[in-house]
């Protein structure tokens, strides 16, 4: 079978005039994925960790735990079980997690009402600020010269994370952040402009030949992600088709990959790498072990009955 480009997108070198060097930072930024043997000091390390904790919080009630993991073996397991080669390889890996245990704690040793293990507006804006510290601490590792990556997969594996990092009740993984000195200089992904994201008042559909330009700009160029037709493939994506959306759905689906010549970004988005039938079938089971952890964000609240 031939190469499968990555999915991450289009790279792409920005360079310009910026207003000052947060602005650079943001716009130049780009995920990093090769790390140098190069390790972070402790002072460099804990300014970075310092200034994810200022992050924005509702209420101020930082309801997120950071799991530093720097221990060898512990970087190789989170490696196995992520299944990239740069999660043992950056010299700090972070867990960032929901956490409702702290706040619980304190409210019990205050004797004051809980519910927050049990609100989905809770949980709404507690997975809010965890992903909001992990922006802020990503942007300061850049601007101490470090470099960063996000791993988004950790969902895939949530018990062996809860086991390997002592995880106790109410409190959940979000995220893992890989951080490091960058082997190389890293590249930027292209990227949807604001004229596509962002709506002037209200909501409003673009032309669709205006979305598709959109797009193809955003995956065309050197390193374009249009992928190469195999029977393999084919297969794949028919699979994936039928299960989703019937038969029909399926032919009109290889129709426009043969009149193409190739598998387009959306469809090898969602065809052959977040297959649309995988992407769904777990999700009785994410929320089983969100209970099993002892939320009940997606449940009616049964309030504590007094005895007597």
């Amino acid at each position: 079978m031939s190469d499968m480009p990555s999915h991450h997108g289009v790279e792409v070198i920005t360079e310009g005039e910026y207003p000052n060097e947060t602005m650079r930072l943001l716009f130049e930024r780009g995920s990093c994925r090769e790390f140098s043997d190069r390790k972070i000091p402790k002072d460099v390390l804990d300014a970075v960790l310092e200034a994810g904790t200022h992050a924005a919080s509702a209420g101020n009630l930082q309801p997120y735990s950071i799991i530093k993991v720097q221990d060898p073996e512990k970087k190789r397991r989170l490696r196995e079980l992520g299944y990239q080669s740069f999660i043992e390889e950056a010299p700090v890996d972070l867990v960032f997690c929901i956490d409702w245990r702290r706040n619980k704690r304190w409210a019990e040793m205050e004797v004051a009402p809980f519910t927050a293990n049990s609100s989905f507006q809770h949980f709404w804006v507690s997975f809010q600020d965890t992903v909001i510290c992990a922006q802020s601490i990503c942007t300061a590792a850049e601007a101490m010269g470090l470099g960063s990556v996000y791993v988004g997969t950790v969902l895939e594996f949530f018990p062996e994370l809860r086991e390997m990092l002592d995880l106790p009740d109410y409190v959940f993984p979000v995220v893992l952040l890989c951080m490091g000195y960058p082997a190389k200089k890293v590249p930027s992904r292209k990227k949807l402009g604001i004229d596509v994201v962002v709506h002037d008042e209200s909501y409003r559909d673009l032309e669709g030949d205006v979305l598709l330009a959109a797009f193809n700009e955003k995956y065309s160029g050197p390193g374009s992600r249009r992928v190469e037709i195999t029977e393999e493939r084919l297969e794949t994506m028919a699979q994936v088709c039928r299960e989703v959306h019937g038969e029909e759905f399926a032919e009109r689906c290889l129709a426009r990959v043969r009149e193409n010549g190739f598998i387009s970004s959306v469809q090898r988005y969602f065809g052959l790498h977040y297959r649309a039938n995988h992407m769904v079938s777990g999700n009785e089971g994410y929320l089983k072990m969100m209970e099993d952890w002892g939320f009940g964000w997606f449940k009616e609240y049964v309030p504590h009955k007094k005895e007597g």
